[in-house]
């Protein structure tokens, strides 16, 4: 009887082994699916599924496979704070989001509090990061860096020009706006006009108006696609012909679908066209192949799952907390947007931001391309 009852005990124990070593790694991919930035997203999502495809496909990690689950926050904070919580109840560990800094930012907490590591491809406010967490981490750039180079290509490029800058009083865009500020104002350069304004609004006249009346020859907008489309078309309406200048919240086609024809000549910052990098040509072509554009945040959003891989490989585990540490190590990552390592903050030691322009594609439609 305790020999067979021994068996018994050493099958189960040998089972419990067994389904351990190829448990799954759960991650979340957390974002705007729905709402006015949905179309950032989609990139987030094509990106990270693809990722998740092509590492199963050579593997996994560690032997094991990813499991990817979806969850819409809508660009609304205390979804995405629920969500989060939801993400802790279905044994998630690793976090590929938010797109919102506003969003990202309180998330960032519960992941922290329960675990999980956290790497966002789009969350650019500096706060973030700030408070040094160990599990937070981005594959984009900062808003300061970002600012700092929106004034000085205002103060230097521009010099002269009348600039009017326009926020949207959210996190990301009211923060880019003042890094913005902060940099021109250094260059002993003062804006005309100063002004925030509501999203989600679909008369911007009022701000239109104030642009017009101050005179300014061009417009800083701290923001994203929907509201820029629109007070362009706006501004176009009403005989405005001031440049609009952005940040990487207008890196969406729907910037020029919503718009219009008003948006060529839009200058925007955003980091260096991954698309264009060797180590990008072959998953581009996958991309293509499923037509779908790779625009704006689908690559950064693949380059956190490879981060999260190598990582997992040098510590040797897929604990988040041991995953992390390789990751503050200062180990190279070899992905699709180049090689990086990373700081104690979570920020890359390398990002960097240029200048785009909105102009017309060889097949006439509007695209934003690299200066």
């Amino acid at each position: 009887m305790k020999k067979h009852l021994l068996s018994g005990l050493m099958l189960i124990a040998g089972l419990s082994f067994a389904t351990a070593a190829s448990a799954d790694i759960k991650l979340g991919i957390a974002g705007p699916f729905t709402g006015p930035s949905a179309a950032i997203g989609a990139q987030m999502q094509q990106g990270t599924q693809q990722a998740v495809e092509d590492i199963n496909a050579a593997g996994g990690i560690l032997g094991q496979k990813i499991v990817a689950s979806v969850e819409d926050d809508a660009s609304k904070p205390e979804q995405g704070v629920s969500i989060a919580n939801k993400l802790v109840g279905n044994g998630v560990k690793f976090v590929i989001g938010h797109f919102n800094s506003s969003v990202s930012i309180p998330a960032s907490e519960v992941y922290n509090e329960n675990g999980m590591l956290q790497i966002t491809p789009a969350s650019t406010n500096p706060v973030l990061t700030e408070g040094k967490l160990w599990n937070t981490f981005r594959t984009c750039g900062r808003d300061d860096q970002q600012g700092t180079v929106a004034g000085d290509y205002l103060a230097s490029k521009m010099a002269g020009k009348k600039v009017a800058i326009v926020h949207d009083k959210t996190t990301y865009g009211k923060g880019l706006a003042d890094e913005t500020k902060k940099a021109l104002n250094a260059k002993s350069v003062k804006e005309v006009l100063y002004e925030g304004v509501n999203v989600g609004e679909s008369d911007y006249s009022a701000i239109v108006s104030k642009i017009k009346t101050s005179g300014a020859d061009v417009v800083f907008f701290g923001g994203l696609y929907t509201e820029a489309g629109r007070i362009i078309r706006q501004m176009r309406d009403q005989g405005v012909t001031a440049v609009l200048m952005g940040g990487d919240g207008l890196a969406s086609a729907e910037l020029a679908a919503i718009g219009g024809a008003g948006v060529e000549g839009t200058l925007m910052t955003f980091g260096p066209d991954p698309t264009k990098r060797p180590q990008a040509a072959e998953i581009v072509k996958k991309f293509k192949a499923k037509n779908f554009d790779p625009e704006a945040y689908t690559l950064y959003s693949y380059a956190a799952v490879q981060v999260i891989k190598q990582a997992a490989e040098k510590a040797n585990s897929v604990d988040p907390k041991k995953v992390a540490d390789a990751m503050h190590s200062g180990m190279m990552f070899d992905t699709v947007l180049g090689k990086f390592s990373y700081d104690a903050k979570g920020d890359r030691n390398d990002a960097d931001f240029v200048m785009y322009v909105w102009k017309k594609g060889a097949d006439g439609k509007l695209i934003f391309s690299e200066l």
